[in-house]
């Protein structure tokens, strides 16, 4: 491995390449923000007990958790093609744990509205850890390194789903009761991720040589990439994809609970633990789905270029359509399960295959092209969001109709091909990823 290039390869314990130190913090980073971002979804089965919340108010909070992080991810792309990916992910987290601990300030829907969206920021994460890898990995690996980031930094939300029931239960343990424990529990998370910004800007380096990333004129780069149609389409299947994801994480808990009949035998905080065990299975997957579709990528890529790329990218997104439609009709806790990984593991491949081929897009505007197709990802959760609000749709009904709409997007991937040759931005040739000076 080239000490002061981009990495050809993943050397899991090579610490002393710059390459394989930013890999590790990028999605040591990301998972502690995901886990915080999420932090309060497994608990939502309590707090609505406390704040009385309704239906149509928690939807609220779902919409309001994902759409800030539209305009965050649009934001950081720009600030890492400006300020570099360091110091772009230690002010990230110092921020974004201010909202994590003010949560615990909530005492009514507004409130913890407010707070539920405001720690959303911290989700641009992902843009950063995206970046990082791709200017510290060649083309060789670069699908795998971003896929592998994103997906053990995913896995913070599932960690989550379990460990934040428990974190309650030993605050509860001490003395202290179920509305100061969940508060006390976001605090904890807050004051962690603080602690990570510190080791990020300490352990980590802009680029593989050593040199920090000059400021430039990011918005030129930012206008032209808005005019690539193929980042557009990138956009739309992240919006499938990283939608579905985001949706699943932030409702799973209370489904099981809602709507299968052993749980409504136990008491609120027994029921939010066995059904967080397996909300959790959903974010566990993470750990080598996603990986996989990267790594698939990369296998399509060498055979057929950006046409092979594409391709696994239409077949992934296929798969996750199809399981969504298959889980929203199973009725038993067991075949909901089963169901339920096979979307998660066709959810997160299509996830790594999209970032398998933004890389290749953009040379000159990398944390742009990120930032977009990232910021997708969550507008494709406020929109399910939505569907999940409309009267007299169950939320059975709600998955399926979500499965037929990414489906139906599966298909716009291949317009990365099609619109090819019309791509404004001669600097997008396909070859090796962008190399940020």
């Amino acid at each position: 491995m080239d000490m002061t290039g981009p990495a050809d390869r993943i050397e899991l314990f090579n610490l002393r390449s710059a390459s394989m130190r930013a890999f590790h913090m990028a999605w040591l980073a990301f998972f502690l923000c995901f886990f915080a971002w999420f932090g309060v979804a497994p608990l939502m089965p309590i707090i609505r007990e406390e704040l009385n919340l309704t239906k149509d108010q928690i939807a609220w909070c779902l919409i309001g958790s994902v759409s800030i992080t539209i305009i965050a991810r649009l934001i950081i792309g720009y600030v890492c093609d400006r300020f570099g990916p360091r110091k772009a992910y230690a002010a990230l987290l110092i921020v974004g744990a201010i909202p994590i601990m003010g949560i615990g300030l909530a005492h009514d829907f507004t409130s913890f509205l407010v707070l539920r969206t405001l720690i959303g920021v911290i989700g641009a994460g992902f843009v950063i850890t995206q970046y990082h890898t791709s200017v510290m990995f060649s083309s060789k690996a670069v699908g795998m390194a971003n896929a592998t980031t994103a997906g053990w930094g995913n896995f913070g939300g599932g960690a989550t789903q379990i460990a934040m029931p428990f974190m309650l239960s030993g605050c509860m343990l001490l003395g202290f009761s179920q509305a100061v424990g969940w508060r006390l529990c976001m605090v904890a998370v807050g004051l962690m991720c603080w602690l990570m910004a510190y080791a990020y800007y300490r352990l980590t380096q802009d680029l593989p040589d050593g040199v920090t990333i000059r400021k430039s004129s990011g918005g030129v780069g930012l206008f032209r990439v808005c005019r690539d149609p193929r980042v557009w389409v990138l956009f739309i299947a992240y919006a499938a994809c990283f939608g579905t994801e985001l949706t699943m994480k932030n409702f799973l808990v209370l489904y099981y609970v809602d709507h299968f009949d052993v749980f409504r035998t136990m008491d609120t905080l027994t029921a939010t633990k066995y059904a967080g065990m397996l909300a959790a299975l959903f974010g566990g997957t993470n750990l080598f789905a996603r990986t996989l579709g990267g790594w698939l990528s990369d296998r399509f890529g060498a055979r057929d270029e950006l046409a092979g790329r594409v391709c696994w990218l239409f077949f992934s997104l296929l798969g996750c359509g199809s399981a969504l439609m298959v889980f929203s009709r199973m009725g038993t806790v067991p075949t909901a399960v089963a169901a339920m990984l096979l979307v998660s593991i066709s959810t997160q491949m299509a996830c790594g295959a999209t970032f398998g081929v933004v890389p290749f897009l953009n040379r000159k505007g990398l944390g742009a092209v990120s930032g977009i197709v990232g910021a997708g990802g969550n507008l494709g959760a406020v929109a399910a969001g939505f569907l999940f609000k409309v009267q007299g749709v169950s939320w059975p009904n709600a998955i399926l109709f979500l499965g037929m709409a990414v489906t139906v997007c599966s298909f716009t991937s291949f317009g990365v091909t099609a619109f090819a040759p019309a791509a404004r931005d001669q600097s997008a040739v396909i070859g090796e990823p962008a190399a940020v000076t």
